[in-house]
């Protein structure tokens, strides 16, 4: 039982009669009469062990996005339900509104909405619903938490496809299925066509020349090569899920850039005819998507990427060789997203990376901190030129490390959290276009 507002006017009016009646005779009737108010009022109040309920709920959405849910409310008890329902979901789930009015006739039902625009991701649940039944003078009501379960998966929300237009049309030109200014030498032969003004002559296949004679007499038509990047190749992704995941930056965990760069990798490896797989680890396999491609990729990593949390415990490095071999005992492009600000914290990693850079290309991709880089512009006061100075030491520290990794043979991709899924995808091509896939 709950009281309103009305019982507690209802007490403080009371008042008047213990003054009229002088004392503790007007106050002991006082009671009595709002005793017997509450108990008629609670005796005509529809009970709401009554009601039964349905939920609908999209099982997926992406984290920003609003979707509806319907809570159908039907009242099989003996008296009408009215006053106010509270359907409980997550505070993260951002459900609203969160108290809804109530009023179902006998043998009648109601759908009540309510909508979802999710905070983070992972499984948003909704455990109980709440409903507070009201008498005729609405002194006080009858509740109960009736158990209706429900959840509703956030993936990320991959805003990086964006770039994927962009990205598409250079991996194109690198396929060489548009014309370009600039051409560019593959690494897998494709065919052969008649030369035209600005073909590298290096491309010339002087035995195809040979072999053509330009049938109105006028000498050999030249031909050249034409070259694509290899296809088939792997792409093993590996997301650090450990204790420097956690750190926002530019107010999104550093988890969460890491997996908007994987998605748009993964849909440019994808699209270029490479075989993806992604792994998130700390010292426990958090996610893996193995053997999936097309659009099945994409749908399978967001799935496998939506309730990862970061792990407050450190990396365990010396098994990322040993999962990379697992995934496959050919040559690959291995790429880490992991934290590389501090000498100290990347002493595990820089250990790790001879042992992967001999058997495949490595890539090292971290999220830079906007602020940080602000910072040491900032000089106008005293506690100012101290922050810059701890910000250039910061910034100090991970050239350090970035200087490290490309001695071990592994390229370094740095960028704040907008731009580092692009820049990554930037490398990939770049690395497809050198022929080092």
């Amino acid at each position: 039982m709950t009281v309103s507002g009305r019982f507690v006017t209802l007490l403080a009016l009371g008042a008047i009669p213990v003054v009229w009646l002088d004392g503790l005779t007007g106050l002991l009737l006082w009671l009595a009469v709002v005793a017997v108010l509450v108990t008629v009022d609670l005796a005509i109040a529809g009970s709401p062990r009554g009601l039964r309920f349905d939920r609908t709920a999209p099982a997926r959405t992406r984290l920003g996005e609003t979707v509806e849910t319907f809570l159908l409310v039907s009242n099989t008890g003996r008296r009408r339900v009215r006053g106010v329902l509270r359907d409980a979901w997550q505070p993260s789930a951002g459900a609203g509104p969160s108290r809804q009015p109530l009023l179902i006739p006998v043998g009648e039902r109601r759908r009540l909405r309510t909508a979802l625009t999710p905070t983070r991701r992972g499984e948003r649940r909704a455990a109980h619903v709440t409903v507070r039944s009201y008498g005729p003078l609405r002194l006080a009501a009858r509740q109960a938490s009736i158990l209706v379960p429900g959840a509703v998966r956030v993936l990320p929300p991959f805003t990086a496809r964006k770039h994927l237009p962009s990205r598409l049309a250079r991996l194109r030109e690198l396929d060489g299925r548009t014309s370009v200014m600039m051409r560019g030498q593959g690494t897998e032969f494709d065919s052969l066509r008649e030369y035209v003004r600005g073909d590298d002559v290096r491309s010339i296949d002087w035995r195809a020349t040979a072999r053509r004679r330009d049938p109105g007499g006028g000498g050999a038509t030249l031909v050249v090569r034409t070259w694509r990047p290899e296809r088939d190749r792997r792409v093993v992704i590996v997301v650090d899920s450990g204790r420097t995941s956690a750190a926002r930056i530019a107010d999104e965990p550093r988890i969460d850039t890491s997996f908007e760069s994987s998605l748009l990798l993964a849909a440019l490896a994808s699209h270029a005819g490479d075989h993806v797989d992604l792994l998130v680890f700390d010292r426990a396999v958090r996610g893996r998507v193995q053997g999936a491609s097309g659009p099945q990729l994409l749908a399978r990593m967001v799935d496998a990427m939506a309730p990862i949390e970061p792990r407050l415990i450190e990396t365990d490095w010396d098994a990322i060789p040993g999962l990379v071999r697992q995934v496959t005992s050919h040559h690959a492009l291995v790429v880490l997203l992991t934290s590389i600000d501090a000498p100290g914290a990347s002493r595990g990693l820089l250990t790790m990376l001879p042992q992967l850079t001999a058997r495949h290309t490595v890539v090292v991709a971290s999220v830079a901190d906007p602020d940080v880089l602000a910072a040491t512009r900032e000089r106008g006061d005293r506690e100012q030129v101290y922050r810059a100075a701890a910000a250039e030491r910061a910034l100090l520290d991970g050239a350090r490390v970035a200087a490290a990794i490309r001695q071990s043979g592994a390229e370094v991709v740095t960028a704040p959290p907008a731009e580092l899924p692009p820049a990554l995808a930037d490398a990939y091509l770049a690395l497809k276009a050198a022929g080092r896939l």
